[in-house]
């Protein structure tokens, strides 16, 4: 059905063009819209006519006396979809208007198509957006949105990877933006819309991990274009049910990934996560204890040291510095905490103490 914001529109654009009086009737024959504000919301009986039958009524003076509420002109059906939706009619005496009619027919058919359907997606992105609300609020899930999963077939097993895309701004329009991320995973997408203001979620469907990389860096170097950010992956889950487990770890990998990385999953930052889900205090206290008396430059040293995977000539070159000079300091390190950066066990205790304090 033709809504009456809808009437109002179609009536004062193409009245611009016309320079002629237009009245938009819904399928009941009431006047929604029409350059003559003082018919609105009155029976038009010659539109109740054409939404009776679906064809085409030309009014002229001679035949006013059969018809209440009407002008000369034509009255034409409009069709969505193949459904009849309203009916629009033009003012004037209908031999004059028969070059004209058709194509006000066709405009307005148009316009009306092009509402409806933007309609239809918004409503449908609103309707994604509150089944991942569900899905990922821990809460039991409403009986609608159980409906929902069932009528969309997303209850089988089939598995599924949660994507968030951090965007450094809000992209103007942002919907285009929902659109064009959905538009890189060919069909694979199951809902996708906004969590959050800067946020976009997608929920992907039966990716292989190969794949998905692949997808993934075309649809960043896409961002980097039109709106700059990053991409947080979730693990795969085999059941809608359990996307909030997928959700949690997108989350995850935004939160802990570096500001500079652009695609980070879950695994790639899962042990921080674990970490940093103790107690700051607890986690305060360790690092304190772990990394106590070393200067910020000996910090720095054993830091670069773990990423050079304890190649003293690869860390010394970056350092900059002679290998004795690296030989002393890892020394040092040993002598104020009493763990030596060379042994294994050792190593993993500065690592996570100097990660923890990041």
């Amino acid at each position: 059905m033709i809504t009456k914001q809808l009437a109002e529109e179609i009536v004062e654009q193409t009245m611009i063009r016309l320079n002629r009086n237009l009245n938009v009737m819904d399928t009941n024959g009431i006047i929604l819209a029409s350059g003559e504000t003082e018919r609105i919301e009155k029976i038009h009986e010659g539109a109740a006519q054409v939404a009776k039958t679906g064809e085409t009524l030309s009014i002229a003076e001679d035949d006013l006396t059969e018809w209440q509420g009407v002008k000369p002109g034509v009255n034409m059906p409009i069709y969505f979809q193949g459904k009849l939706v309203g009916v629009i009619g033009i003012t004037g005496n209908p031999e004059e208007l028969k070059e004209i009619s058709t194509l006000v027919q066709l405009t307005t058919e148009m316009m009306v198509h092009q509402s409806l359907i933007t309609s239809h997606i918004e409503w449908n992105r609103k309707r994604n957006e509150l089944i991942f609300e569900e899905l990922t609020s821990g809460k039991p899930l409403s009986a609608a949105v159980h409906e929902r999963i069932s009528q969309m077939g997303l209850d089988g097993k089939i598995s599924y990877t949660t994507l968030l895309i951090e965007l450094k701004k809000t992209p103007s329009p942002s919907q285009r933006i929902v659109e064009q991320v959905e538009g890189h995973f060919h069909g694979q997408t199951v809902v996708a819309g906004h969590s959050q203001l800067n946020e976009i979620f997608l929920l992907a469907a039966n990716e292989k991990p190969a794949e998905l990389e692949k997808k993934l860096y075309t649809l960043l170097h896409f961002l980097q274009k039109t709106a700059p950010g990053r991409i947080g992956v979730g693990v795969a889950v085999n059941s809608i049910f359990d996307v909030r487990t997928s959700y949690l770890a997108a989350r995850n990998a935004l939160e802990f990934g570096k500001p500079d990385q652009q695609l980070i999953y879950f695994e790639d930052v899962e042990l921080m996560a674990l970490l940093k889900r103790n107690p700051q205090d607890d986690l305060a206290k360790f690092t304190g204890r772990i990394l106590t008396g070393l200067n910020e430059p000996l910090c720095q040293t054993l830091t670069l040291y773990f990423a050079c995977n304890k190649n003293h000539a690869e860390t010394a070159a970056q350092l900059m510095i002679h290998r004795h000079t690296l030989s002393y300091r890892l020394k040092k390190i040993k002598d104020i905490t009493g763990l030596d950066p060379s042994e294994f066990q050792d190593a993993v205790v500065l690592h996570l103490a100097l990660t923890i304090r990041k």
